[in-house]
């Protein structure tokens, strides 16, 4: 199983996204689920912002390595789950061809309304990444046990 997190700039939320996926899964004795992540305007080689880094640091993950990596049909192609952070990159990934492996975040983990989208934290000061962060936290939490009961039924 691969999952896709998509975010725009590929420097805050999706790497944040990443990084954390990664550690739950890890924790979970999941091994065999891939987790990458690309955004929709990335420039390619871009490290994570600094306050996805600082924040991640914070929680023990690590983004030092981390670089943006923009969404093309081929990273689509090879994502069996994408999972997006707003309502305007899971359009881009419909139609760049992944509509039906692609799901908005938030409404994956059970989310309905404004809710369910991840304001990007872009330019913002520590406090806003930690809010990000911690909304990405419960997200995840619940998109890990989906994700956990799918693969076993």
């Amino acid at each position: 199983m691969r999952v896709l997190f998509v975010c725009s700039g590929n420097t805050c939320r999706s790497p944040m996204a990443e990084v954390l996926l990664r550690r739950m899964l890890e924790e979970a004795g999941r091994e065999d689920i891939t987790v990458t992540s690309a955004g929709s305007a990335a420039i390619d080689g871009a490290p994570a912002s600094e306050g996805a880094y600082l924040i991640a640091l914070e929680q023990g993950l690590d983004l030092s390595s981390h670089r943006a990596r923009l969404l093309t049909p081929n990273l689509i192609e090879g994502a069996d789950l994408i999972l997006t952070m707003s309502r305007g990159h899971l359009a881009r990934v419909a139609r760049l061809g992944g509509a039906e492996r692609a799901h908005l975040l938030g409404e994956y983990a059970g989310l309905t309304g404004a809710g369910s989208e991840v304001r990007d934290p872009f330019g913002s000061d520590v406090e806003t990444y930690r809010a990000t962060f911690m909304q990405l936290r419960v997200m995840l939490a619940a998109a890990r046990d989906r994700l956990l009961s799918e693969q076993s039924s």
